[in-house]
């Protein structure tokens, strides 16, 4: 399994340390997003770890929805509620849910299938920051709290156009970036693609907050400090 590295399960329940949830975050996904480091004071499991639990253990299915509504810290034992044919859920011992999944036609269960796509994937999820967000933010002239940065998961939807695939690579296709007030929801677009068709396709929403007017300055020191904390882990564990 090649999860089993990123956390621990016991009697069909599974948890996440620290540790485990940040090296997931910058091994596999590449994202070095301050939240994720062992050291933070709002730590929270990446959404993409959540994500990747799942479909290892549920499959993939020809169509996929999913919601998330709540962040995970270290040590909390989740488990997977079938809710019916059609819906499951990631939910602490007190039945709280984090991540809802919607899901329906075919079923693919083999690992390296799944591996493929989770770790495919998660590295595009990864490139949000600082890739595709600070060209978003300099474009509507407005950013996040570059201070204390959030841009948390809401949703992602993802549609196969057929189940006989082995190799299906994401391609970025577009993003927007849509503000009311302080608050701003970031689209992006992708396709998947197998020996150079589009065998499917997906959208994945964020909702960032505290928005405030856009200044290079702040958002060059930003992208500064998260290519620093970038090359000192890789450095590290290189």
């Amino acid at each position: 399994m090649f999860l089993s590295s990123y956390y621990s399960s016991q009697d069909n329940a599974f948890q996440f340390t620290r540790q485990q949830a940040s090296h997931f975050a910058k091994k596999v996904a590449k994202d070095f997003n301050h939240i994720h480091d062992e050291d933070s004071k709002r730590f929270c499991v990446p959404g993409d770890l959540l994500f990747a639990v799942l479909l290892q253990q549920e499959g993939i299915s020809q169509k996929m929805s999913f919601r998330f509504s709540g962040m995970v810290s270290e040590g909390i034992s989740l488990s997977i509620e079938e809710k019916d044919s059609h819906n499951s859920a990631v939910i602490d011992e007190n039945g709280k849910e984090y991540l809802h999944m919607q899901h329906e036609g075919e079923v693919n269960q083999d690992q390296n299938f799944i591996e493929h796509v989770v770790t495919n994937y998660v590295q595009f999820s990864g490139m949000n920051f600082p890739h595709i967000m600070v060209p978003l933010m300099q474009e509507k002239q407005m950013m996040i709290n570059t201070q204390r940065p959030l841009v948390i998961y809401e949703s992602m939807d993802i549609e196969f156009c057929r189940m006989n695939l082995t190799h299906p690579e994401v391609a970025f296709t577009g993003a927007t970036f849509d503000i009311t007030g302080k608050r701003g929801v970031v689209t992006l677009n992708f396709d998947f693609k197998e020996d150079g068709e589009v065998v499917g396709k997906g959208v994945k929403k964020m909702v960032a907050s505290g928005l405030r007017p856009y200044v290079q300055e702040d958002v060059d020191d930003l992208v500064y400090r998260f290519n620093a904390r970038k090359e000192a882990f890789l450095a590290q564990h290189s």
